[in-house]
């Protein structure tokens, strides 16, 4: 089934962030190898693709998972969970209807 991963940021996370990035990408491009991985994105703070110094407010994974447990499981072993980059982050499932 999929799942809905969404991460929210704490105030002034960029540096942290982008410390964590090539460890948290690491771990979606495993999820897009094995073909589990639907979307995956950041929400930038301010009405831009490139927020620069705005920096980020959180992001959003859609992934499969065998249940929700294991999807809990994934997200708190992300790298912007465990380096405090995420506030929070709910993990609920996820019905796609379009496209």
């Amino acid at each position: 089934m999929l799942y809905s991963i969404v991460g929210t940021d704490i105030a002034d996370s960029l540096e942290a962030r982008l410390a964590a990035r090539p460890d948290h990408v690491a771990r979606l491009n495993e999820l897009k190898n094995q073909g589990r991985l639907i979307l995956a994105g950041p929400n930038p703070a301010i009405d831009s693709d490139d927020p620069g110094d705005a920096g980020f407010t959180g992001s959003i994974i859609i992934a499969e998972f065998d249940s929700l447990p294991d999807a809990q499981q994934w997200a708190d072993l992300d790298p912007y969970r465990l380096t405090g980059v995420y506030q929070s982050v709910s993990v609920k499932p996820f019905k796609l209807v379009l496209p």
